[in-house]
């Protein structure tokens, strides 16, 4: 019951169809659904952990933002923004049909979660933000703009490990098989035998384009719409989500709880035992 599923939904764009790959955890039937969305250049099997450890109680739907992982490429590049990853996930909510939705988001999957949330009539009721919220970092947007977009090869599974610990480093003190496993499902092999990283290179140009010129991004209108229970993860040591804007977000809107997850940075992968029950226990408390 608890096996993981491979699946495939089609969405639209104004440059035609593409394939959104997602795996699901836990009971078919079950009509409480956890969505949980990764981050910016990252994959839905970054939740394979939560997701089982999630599986007794939920059907749990992890899927790959289009032009990330095993998802479609767009053809107009220019759609690589919150609106069209927007647009794809109701798609997706559409095929899953939950009578209870939860939502949990990493960064940008944290800010399509933020944007749904806030709609009224929204499905979602409630909402875990892990390391984002609704004022962006200029500094930390610069710091990942660095590396996004870039299409390094690597000649072995080893030497892309190297690269994406190096990249990723604010991610924290993880076992070398989770570094592993953060690894390989963000690879993509070639024609020749090397290994390059499983995001579509164009997904920069629209960020770069939006948030490119190192100003904090302000949100607040969004957040302050979302009406359902909210948690906030942050990494102590984030870049991203600021101490004072995760307090704020304690204040105002739907007043969050907030936990923050020490020697960590941006942001908090969701694989040991103690990150996973503060978003157990908020989700079923």
């Amino acid at each position: 019951m608890n096996a993981m599923r491979q699946n495939l939904v089609q969405c639209l764009s104004p440059g035609g169809f593409h394939d959104m790959a997602y795996v699901e955890w836990g009971d078919r039937d079950n009509d409480r659904v956890l969505v949980c969305v990764h981050g910016l250049t990252r994959c839905g099997r970054d939740f394979d952990i939560l997701a089982a450890a999630m599986a007794d109680r939920y059907r749990v739907i992890c899927p790959d933002v289009v032009g990330r992982g095993r998802s479609g490429w767009l053809r107009d590049k220019a759609g690589y923004a919150i609106p069209q990853y927007c647009a794809d996930m109701v798609t997706l909510l559409a095929r899953v049909q939950a009578k209870t939705l939860h939502w949990l988001g990493t960064s940008m999957g944290g800010l399509i979660g933020m944007v749904l949330a806030s709609q009224e009539g929204t499905p979602v009721s409630r909402l875990v933000l892990n390391d984002v919220g609704p004022v962006l970092s200029g500094a930390a947007i610069a710091r990942i703009g660095e590396f996004l977009g870039q299409a390094p090869r690597f000649a072995s599974v080893d030497e892309a490990e190297a690269y994406v610990r190096a990249v990723s480093m604010p991610f924290g003190a993880l076992t070398d098989a989770q570094w592993r496993h953060l690894t390989v499902h963000t690879l993509r092999t070639l024609a020749d035998g090397r290994f390059e990283m499983a995001y579509d290179p164009a997904i920069a140009a629209p960020f770069q384009r939006d948030l490119g010129d190192q100003r904090d991004i302000d949100l607040w209108p969004i957040y302050d719409a979302i009406g359902c229970p909210t948690l906030v993860l942050r990494g102590e040591q984030s870049d991203l989500l600021s101490a004072a804007t995760a307090l704020a977000m304690a204040e105002r809107g739907p007043r969050a709880r907030l936990v923050e997850v020490a020697g960590v940075g941006h942001a908090p992968m969701l694989m040991d035992a103690a990150q996973i029950e503060a978003v157990r226990s908020f989700l079923l408390g």
